[in-house]
């Protein structure tokens, strides 16, 4: 794990001043917070565009996979420029680059980490979590190598867009489901972030996408991005015909929902498919139904954020024109909180992002 930040100076930051309670939103604090100074393999990014996630809503709620202590600057996906390079940190991008963060911080000492092929570090973190700051400040420290450089093409907002939602979806269809053009998909929970992100990359890829969603309006906005069709998940005569239409299931299922989505996921994909799991928004203990795994021989796997090497490809699908991060709103830092109430009641429609400086 990196050594203790050393500090310096103040930057306006979003931060977490307590945590839980009846209204997790009165948790949100904007003002000032000690900049941090990057120890030794780590940079400094003066952070110009910054996007939420669920995940800041749940750190106000005090759920983290890390022991919290108030204040937590919040966010996890951040866009920039250089600031600062600590020792050790040969090969970074040079102060002045354009860069997009990748969120995951690895330990960098366990055998995973260690391995010629790199694997899923054993005690990973995350921005916007301890010991971590967050990416919804003025000055972030991250590792150099955590830092993408970011094309011309690309701009700052899109690119806050991409680390946690984006790479999460790229990585749940291309890499764990290994699908490509011509495969079907199944998104469950149309409107989420990752859900919108899915379908976005579907068109793009040529794969046949279709999305559930309770919400007519959801459903509808699906389908103006690109799903062949849509329908409430409690809807069994929908999902029968979703069966018909891709003869006899889609090739996977992105289940980000959980339990009240759970067995649709398992009656959508065809014998031998897969369903990937990145989330469990409504519960993470439905039944299993062991006997329809085995017996359709379904695979299903877990899957989480992604690599850096992932997100430079995202990065280069935005450069080609090919893929735009949908962006309901953008926001200044000292009006961020609109954009947490507007996430709260799920009121967006795409990615909501804060511009932190110009």
């Amino acid at each position: 794990m990196p050594r203790p930040l050393c500090y310096r100076r103040v930057v306006r930051a979003v931060y977490a001043a307590r945590f839980g309670g009846d209204d997790p939103l009165s948790n949100l604090a904007i003002g000032g917070r000690p900049d941090p100074r990057p120890p030794a393999g780590w940079a400094l990014v003066r952070v110009t565009a910054a996007s939420l996630n669920h995940h800041d809503l749940w750190t106000l709620r005090g759920v983290s996979s890390q022991p919290l202590n108030a204040p937590q600057i919040l966010g996890c996906d951040a866009a920039g420029r250089v600031e600062e390079l600590g020792e050790g940190t040969g090969g970074a991008p040079p102060p002045g680059t354009r860069v997009v963060v990748h969120s995951v911080i690895a330990c960098g000492a366990c055998p995973a980490c260690l391995a010629p092929e790199a694997g899923v570090c054993h005690r990973l973190s995350l921005l916007g979590e301890p010991p971590h700051g967050g990416a919804l400040a003025q000055l972030v420290a991250v590792p150099a190598a955590n830092l993408v450089p970011l094309p011309d093409g690309v701009d700052d907002e899109a690119a806050a867009c991409l680390p946690t939602a984006y790479l999460t979806a790229y990585r749940m269809l291309f890499t764990r489901a290994g699908l490509g053009p011509g495969a079907s998909v199944l998104v469950q929970g149309a409107g989420g972030g990752v859900a919108t992100a899915a379908i976005l990359l579907c068109v793009q890829a040529g794969i046949e996408v279709h999305a559930t969603s309770r919400d007519a309006a959801k459903r509808r906005a699906a389908e103006e991005l690109g799903a062949a069709s849509t329908f409430d998940p409690g809807d069994l005569a929908a999902a029968r015909e979703l069966l018909d239409r891709t003869g006899g299931g889609v090739d996977a299922v992105l289940e980000t929902v959980g339990e009240a989505t759970w067995g649709l996921s398992l009656r959508s994909v065809r014998p031998g498919g897969t369903v990937v799991v990145a989330g469990a928004t409504s519960g993470a203990n439905p039944r299993a139904q062991l006997n329809r795994i085995f017996w359709r021989q379904l695979t299903v796997v877990g899957t989480s954020m992604g690599t850096r090497a992932e997100l430079e490809r995202l990065v280069a699908l935005c450069a080609s024109g090919a893929l735009r991060p949908l962006i309901d709103r953008v926001v200044p830092l000292e009006d961020a909180r609109s954009a947490f109430v507007a996430l709260a009641a799920g009121e967006q429609r795409g990615k909501l992002v804060v511009r932190v400086a110009h």
